[in-house]
């Protein structure tokens, strides 16, 4: 039963995985950026909402509402001003801009907020659980962040398949030069894909900020979670990033099974056989 009760409860963790990994996925598949800012945006939320409640009293999920919109804006600025300029620059231009962007990011945090630890108060929610089955427990928290993982990544697919702006975005994925021939402008499109990617991993680091502490150096161990969890997914697959975030979670949660100093290192393991023996993931594909 306790095995078992590790599987349940690396399945929930994976759902937080997959949440922090869809828009690292998303930004990859459209426009060929790995984002390396991207753990360091979680955590930016995190303070963000922290100050927000801590300053205004408003509850958490008023906070919420709010900082997940925000951070949509924000990445939609960040391509048009920051990375759009390093695009036709190839990947290592972008690559040392989110570079950049996290060193500045977690520099800015550090002398605003000091190095101390923090963490989110989500009351009773985030400390209640039930009884699945024996002594099999699961908490409202993880099970409500797995299922909003699924939606998010629900809603992306409806976006990317059943709506104009979606379409054209496949289409400047594919083919960015003929899909401007067609009227596609590509700043426009590569900005509304960044934004959905800063939307989520603004939620991701929201929900992280409940279930656990942080601090402004935090940022890099959620990047690294994110990576692992795309690659063994599969480079670009939208639901792949699902896939992979429940291995990585499951790993993780089954090697702290065996022994606790194993919890990370069967995570790492697993990721370094997918490269080694199926490199393009379990699920091959593109995001868009």
């Amino acid at each position: 039963m306790q095995w078992f009760n590790a599987v349940v409860q690396g399945l929930l963790l994976g759902g937080l995985y997959a949440l922090f990994a869809t828009g690292l996925s998303l930004m990859f598949g459209v426009m060929r950026i790995v984002n390396l800012a991207h753990g360091d945006l979680a955590v930016v939320a995190s303070f963000l909402a922290l100050a927000l409640v801590g300053g205004t009293g408003l509850p958490l999920w008023v906070v919420v509402v709010v900082t997940v919109p925000l951070f949509a804006v924000l990445g939609y600025l960040n391509q048009r001003v920051l990375l759009q300029g390093s695009l036709s620059s190839g990947p290592l231009a972008t690559l040392l801009v989110t570079f950049g962007l996290s060193i500045v990011l977690q520099n800015v945090l550090l002398e605003i907020f000091s190095a101390d630890t923090r963490t989110l108060d989500g009351g009773s929610f985030a400390t209640s659980s039930f009884q699945l089955a024996g002594s099999i427990t699961v908490g409202w928290l993880p099970l409500a962040t797995f299922l909003l993982a699924c939606a998010v990544l629900a809603g992306i697919q409806v976006f990317l398949t059943r709506t104009g702006l979606g379409r054209m975005l496949r289409a400047s994925s594919d083919d960015r030069e003929t899909a401007n021939l067609v009227g596609a402008d590509s700043r426009h499109v590569y900005g509304v894909a960044t934004a959905i990617a800063f939307a989520t991993v603004a939620l991701a680091g929201l929900m992280f900020a409940v279930r656990s502490s942080f601090d402004p150096a935090t940022g890099p161990s959620r990047l690294i979670f994110a990576f692992e969890a795309v690659v063994i997914g599969g480079l670009g697959s939208l639901w792949g990033t699902l896939l992979g975030g429940i291995v990585l979670g499951v790993t993780q949660s089954l090697g702290s099974q065996i022994d606790p100093a194993m919890t990370l290192l069967a995570g790492h393991l697993v990721f370094l056989a997918v490269l080694a023996f199926r490199p393009q993931g379990l699920l091959a594909g593109r995001t868009a």
